[in-house]
């Protein structure tokens, strides 16, 4: 029987390619919270120029949304198909290519086209890093690496913003989009000479082909190369959305979307609702940006920490007490605090919950699906559950205009993360995990 390289990956200690491919893929997930963090950023300039409204600049940023929903489904299970390296770096070009257009915009709807298509290579680029660290990463630190690249997304996050300012300090919102495409332009050559194909996946391909690219990969990292490939076996599921919802798979996907959906509404009603929540408090809105910069701290620190403990507890239940802490975080946020210094703090924990669950829930994902549709897996979940993203700010605008106090509000946004861990109890324990 012929040795499998998954298994050398697998039982052997990590080696110096394979930390590197995990980093990039951590600094690639970054750039997917720099940019979402920069139309935020932007949103007054392009407002205060074209002169729009709330809700023409809400149709912007929701149709980046969309694209990173329909390419998580869509580019996910391309990857699937055609690798894992070739389709991150068709979205490099794809991001790159959307925000160094987005400076040349002349109205809202060459904006929002733009804005979608870039979303389409955000989207994708998740549900590949997703698959790639997983596959790359050993079994002992598996959830680890995956945890930690779901964290890159808070890291981009607090840094491009800090970045982001700056620009609109000294000039305008075009500088935000120039300096976004310019730091993704240069992850190109990074990603074409440091991050080789997904083992697993020229594992799960097979033929002399691959075999020569397993080799040849093995060889750099400093593992033993095999002689031949093991076969893939008569019943390996094709690489399809439909094979999701085959009896052994359909139960899983399900209830990981199930869990994603509910728990990132939660997690979107505290980032878009935090700066319009503490401005109607009736602290300024420079006062409110704070807060939110302490949110996304805290979400960082949650996600490091969960990926350190994965070590010693099993990600699952840290997942699952992640999101009752959620719970009880996001209701307390709610009930509204004395001063901006308690507000800060409140906001942080929260962060810290809700985001150490979102990362969490990727390193499930990650163990939940083989390798054959584990990006398409992934893409389906993330993609689906981004309609969760879309929909919990504007269930609480619709709850706040009803005229629901904050404190409804917040408890009713916050029960999101009890139904995520409900599905995630449900789930049985992922038995994709032996096809690394």
């Amino acid at each position: 029987m012929p040795q499998d390289p998954r298994q050398i990956l697998d039982q052997s200690p990590m080696r110096r390619l394979q930390v590197v491919a995990v980093i990039l893929c951590v600094l690639l997930n970054a750039l997917d919270g720099f940019d979402v963090l920069a139309i935020s950023f932007a949103s007054p300039g392009i407002a205060a120029e074209w002169r729009i409204d709330r809700a023409a600049l809400g149709l912007v940023l929701s149709m980046e949304l969309l694209g990173m929903a329909v390419g998580s489904v869509t580019i996910g299970n391309l990857a699937d198909r055609y690798g894992r390296r070739p389709t991150i770096l068709a979205c490099l070009v794809i991001m790159a290519s959307g925000m160094a257009l987005a400076p040349s915009a002349g109205d809202i709807v060459m904006l929002s086209v733009i804005r979608l298509g870039t979303g389409l290579g955000i989207g994708g680029m998740l549900a590949c890093t997703n698959a790639m660290v997983a596959e790359f990463a050993n079994a002992r630190n598996r959830a680890l690496a995956v945890a930690l690249m779901a964290a890159g997304y808070p890291l981009g996050a607090v840094v491009g913003g800090s970045i982001a300012s700056q620009l609109l300090a000294s000039g305008g919102w075009r500088d935000v989009f120039t300096f976004g495409a310019i730091v993704t332009a240069v992850f190109l050559p990074l990603v074409w000479f440091w991050l080789p194909e997904s083992i697993g996946y020229l594992t799960q391909k097979g033929g002399a082909d691959s075999l020569g690219r397993v080799n040849a990969t093995l060889r750099r990292m400093g593992h033993p190369t095999v002689e031949a490939l093991p076969p893939a076996g008569e019943k390996a599921p094709k690489p399809s959305i439909a094979e999701l919802f085959s009896p052994a798979l359909a139960r899983t996907t399900i209830l990981l979307t199930i869990a994603y959906f509910a728990h990132i509404m939660t997690f979107y009603f505290i980032l878009k609702w935090i700066p319009k929540i503490v401005v109607d408090m009736g602290y300024a809105a420079s006062s409110a940006g704070g807060v939110l910069v302490w949110a996304n701290v805290g979400g960082l620190l949650g996600a490091l920490l969960l990926s350190l403990l994965t070590w010693r507890v099993n990600v699952r239940s840290l997942v699952v007490g992640a999101l009752f802490l959620s719970t009880a975080m996001v209701t307390l946020f709610g009930q509204g605090q004395s001063d901006l210094a308690q507000l800060s703090l409140i906001a942080a924990v929260a962060g810290f919950c809700t985001n150490a669950g979102v990362v969490g829930i990727y390193a499930i994902i990650a163990a939940s699906f083989p390798t054959v549709v584990r990006a398409g897996g992934t893409g389906f979940v993330i993609g689906v559950g981004r309609g969760g993203a879309a929909l919990g700010p504007i269930v609480a605008g619709l709850m706040f205009a009803s005229g629901l106090g904050l404190s409804v509000v917040a408890f009713c946004m916050a029960l999101g993360s009890v139904v995520g861990a409900v599905a995630l109890i449900l789930m049985r324990r992922p038995a994709a995990a032996e096809s690394h």
